[in-house]
């Protein structure tokens, strides 16, 4: 039985912003040119450096390549998001997190074609069918990945396990990558464990 994810994982719209008035790169490159404060929000979003690096025969806008668990005094634990099928059997191979423990999540993208507005991460975490967390990050816009800029990387904030012997368990997540344009750029199940050590 396949759990339907979609009100757990409903993103909030991003003020102001109005879908489907996408700009083209040459658009953003015209749009007040002149204006010092606008040519530096630019600047922010990459645009005007090195070549695009997209391949014209993949659809793609916006491409996770990984997402990282970033622990002090441990190596991170790197889940590959960009081969073929390395997704589908995430959930089947959990990881563990010492209970108690501070950690960080770092995710690394490429965006190809036309500027990405308001990128979002989603996370559902349940236990035995209870949902027990729901968060949403805000990344940001980002313009195409170019060869001066070809991975962009995002750590979210720091995050805590829960802890004591009733956190100790086995836990599932889903996890959903959407723009502004309610665009969803992968979305995936995963799991991990609460446990006492890592």
């Amino acid at each position: 039985m396949v759990d339907n994810h979609e009100d757990d994982l409903a993103a909030t719209q991003t003020e102001g912003f109005k879908v489907g008035e996408k700009k083209t790169i040459d658009e953003y490159n015209q749009l007040d040119k002149d204006d010092e404060a606008m040519n530096r929000w630019k600047a922010s979003l990459g645009l005007n450096g090195g070549d695009p690096i997209h391949e014209a025969n993949d659809p793609r806008k916006c491409i996770i390549k990984s997402l990282a668990l970033k622990v002090e005094g441990r190596p991170d634990v790197v889940i590959d998001l960009s081969s073929p099928g390395s997704v589908d059997s995430l959930k089947d191979k959990p990881f563990t997190i010492k209970e108690g423990a501070k950690f960080h999540i770092k995710v690394t993208f490429q965006v190809h074609h036309e500027v990405l507005s308001g990128l979002k991460y989603l996370q559902v975490v349940k236990r035995k069918g209870i949902r027990v967390s729901k968060d949403e990050e805000m990344l940001g816009s980002y313009a195409p990945s170019t060869t001066t800029k070809p991975i962009y990387e995002k750590e979210f904030n720091e995050e805590e396990a829960p802890s004591g012997m009733i956190a100790r368990g086995h836990y599932n997540a889903v996890s959903k990558f959407i723009d502004d344009d309610a665009h969803t750029h992968l979305q995936f199940e995963w799991s991990f464990d609460i446990a006492k050590d890592w």
